[in-house]
C-alpha cells in the first residue's frame, strides 16, 4: 500500500490560480495550468465520460492512467469537493457530477461534518474533521490493501507532506509562470532528501517529476 499524491503546478511552484471571476469561476489560468492533463484520453473517458476515444496519448496520458490505477481510497479537502461554494446547502453533492471519477471511498477534510453521500459508480463521500494521520488511518482501512491517494488541493497535500505521510509525490510542471496563489513548496525545504527523484518530459512540454521515498 502506497500513499501518493499528484498535482499540476506551474514552473514557479503554484498549484492554485487567483484569476477567477463570477463569469469564469475557474479562471483562464486554471485552464492553462491543467490543459495537458484534461486533454488526455484517460481524463476525457474517466472524468467527462467521453467514450469517443478522442484525446491525447503518450506520456501525459500514461501519467493520467497511473493517477487512477490501484487506488482504494481518496482523501481531499473541502475545496476540492466544492464544499466552500455551498457551505450551508445540505443538498449539495459536490461538483464532480452524478458519477464522480473516483469509484472508491473518498474522505473529505472539513470543519463542518455532514452525512455521508453515496454516488453512482461506487464513489462515496465521507466528511471528517480530523488530523492528517487520523484520516489516513481511516482511508487505509477502507482501501482494502490498495493505495491511498491524497487528491488535493495544494494545502492538503502540503500538510500531508509536512507530516511525512506521503510515500510518492508526482508533480506535472506546466511551463508557465503564475506568480501568485498557493505555492506547493513552502516549508518543504529538502523534501528530496531520502527520496529517489525522477523526471520525464512529455510531448506537450510538461515536466513530470516524481519523488519516491527510499
Amino acid at each position: 500500500m502506497t500513499v501518493r499524491a499528484d498535482l499540476n503546478i506551474s514552473l514557479d511552484g503554484y498549484a492554485t490560480t487567483t484569476d477567477q471571476t463570477p463569469e469564469n469561476p475557474f479562471g483562464l489560468d486554471w485552464g492553462r495550468l491543467v490543459d495537458a492533463y484534461v486533454s488526455t484520453r484517460t481524463f476525457r473517458e474517466r472524468v467527462l465520460h467521453d467514450e469517443s476515444g478522442e484525446g491525447t496519448t503518450g506520456v501525459d496520458d500514461r501519467y493520467a492512467q497511473a493517477y487512477f490505477a490501484e487506488v482504494g481510497a481518496e482523501i481531499m479537502g473541502a475545496g476540492m469537493f466544492g464544499l466552500h461554494n455551498y457551505p450551508d446547502d445540505a443538498d449539495w453533492r459536490g461538483w464532480w457530477g452524478d458519477e464522480p471519477p473516483f469509484r472508491v471511498p473518498v474522505f473529505v477534510l472539513t470543519h463542518s461534518e455532514r452525512p455521508k453521500i453515496e454516488m453512482a459508480g461506487g464513489t462515496t463521500f465521507e466528511f471528517l474533521s480530523a488530523t492528517p494521520a487520523e484520516v489516513l488511518a481511516r482511508a487505509q482501512d477502507a482501501a482494502g490493501g490498495k493505495d491511498v491517494r491524497i487528491g488535493g488541493g495544494a494545502t492538503v497535500v502540503r500538510d500531508f507532506l509536512k507530516a511525512g505521510l506521503i510515500d510518492q509525490l508526482h508533480v506535472a510542471i506546466t511551463p508557465i509562470l503564475l506568480g501568485r496563489g498557493i505555492r506547493l513548496w513552502e516549508d518543504l525545504r529538502e523534501l528530496e532528501s531520502g527520496r529517489t527523484v525522477t523526471s520525464e518530459v512529455a510531448e506537450s512540454g510538461i515536466i513530470h517529476v516524481t519523488f519516491r521515498r527510499e
